[in-house]
């Protein structure tokens, strides 16, 4: 764990079913489902995947009534939070919140007039469940692109302040917000100038980041540069695909910044000539093997013995390869030898005796 700590601005606390955001709470990591909502097996399964892996909070797409009817029936059967992703009709709003979502999430540029924004309101003001306000670039109010000639990071700022301002206008605070677009700097600016307008929580992430890689880094990026910032309450990784890899890449950043501890983290060498090992292989296999693990520990894999150990000091836990035989070492200190086909063997069995005595 990193022996640093980053200063988080402070903001006001929103609570999303069993989960506060804001006010120093723990950044909490967001997922969406890609199934179709209205397929109640397909969507609570994903969702139970989701939960494995310790994501915080589900939010799926509402485009039709038959989604709200769905919402009803997958919400008893899962565990953690569920927002409804609404867009161009303001009733999905209500129905969704009416079906038993924990929150909303609403687009300024196509949700509709102050009149539907009200009736919105009142439903959540009644169910007690927060509204997120989701800015995209992409779909910015027409005003706002004239205004300003394109979705600046200024335009996308003041659509969120605009609807900010309405909605306390109406006696709601229940808020979150959101400015995403899927160039980083833009992103980057727009949090930074929404951040010092206002201390409502912010849900930040990259949308549209990209396929597995490119997107990683995308999001990486621009999330990071934000939590370095001490700007963000809540986060996604936008990736296309399983969202899995989502959850998992945002507990991998927030572990590397030191600002959550949840799983296992690997500390693996790039290889070299020296290595005598297929480290690639055992890496993979030993994070399947601990995903599902909570406990934070630190776990070494290095390729060769000339330095593993050494070089992996912090490590509650590691192995070194070798020729015929590897160390498997605990601290930076070797305990015992073992024959590099037994490694993996020997290093999970290690690994479940440190998770049972967590």
């Amino acid at each position: 764990m990193p022996d640093f700590s980053l200063a988080r601005k402070k903001t006001r606390s929103v609570q999303l079913g069993s989960v506060k955001i804001g006010g120093f709470a723990p950044i909490s990591v967001q997922s969406m489902t890609n199934t179709k909502t209205e397929d109640i097996e397909a969507t609570v399964t994903q969702i139970h995947a989701l939960e494995r892996v310790f994501c915080d909070v589900v939010r799926v797409a509402v485009p039709s009534m038959e989604a709200i009817a769905a919402i009803n029936k997958i919400v008893p059967r899962i565990s953690i939070p569920l927002v409804a992703d609404i867009h161009f009709d303001y009733k999905l709003a209500i129905g969704a919140a009416l079906a038993g979502a924990s929150g909303l999430r609403i687009n300024p540029g196509n949700i509709g007039s102050r009149s539907k924004i009200k009736e919105i309101v009142a439903c959540a003001k009644d169910k007690k469940i927060p509204i997120r306000i989701g800015i995209n670039a992409g779909s910015l109010e027409k005003d706002l692109l004239l205004k300003h000639a394109s979705a600046t990071a200024q335009a996308m700022a003041e659509s969120a302040l605009r609807q900010l301002e309405l909605l306390t206008e109406l006696d709601f605070e229940d808020i979150k917000i959101s400015l995403k677009a899927s160039d980083v700097s833009r992103t980057i600016d727009a949090y930074r100038l929404l951040s010092e307008k206002t201390d409502f929580p912010l849900h930040v992430g990259i949308t549209e980041a990209g396929s597995l890689l490119p997107g990683l880094v995308k999001s990486s990026v621009g999330i990071g540069s934000l939590l370095m910032d001490g700007i963000g309450d809540t986060i996604r990784f936008s990736l296309t695909g399983d969202p899995i890899p989502e959850v998992q890449a945002g507990f991998a950043l927030l572990r590397s910044l030191g600002l959550r501890r949840i799983g296992p983290e690997i500390i693996s060498c790039p290889t070299c000539g020296r290595c005598d090992i297929d480290l690639s292989s055992i890496v993979s296999e030993v994070e399947k093997s601990i995903q599902y693990f909570r406990e934070p520990f630190h776990i070494a894999i290095m390729g060769c013995a000339v330095n593993g150990p050494g070089e992996a000091k912090e490590a509650d836990i590691g192995i070194a390869g070798g020729k015929e035989f590897g160390a498997l070492f605990r601290k930076g200190e070797i305990i015992r030898k073992v024959p590099q086909e037994k490694l993996v063997e020997e290093l999970l069995n290690e690994i479940k005796k440190l998770q049972l005595s967590t």
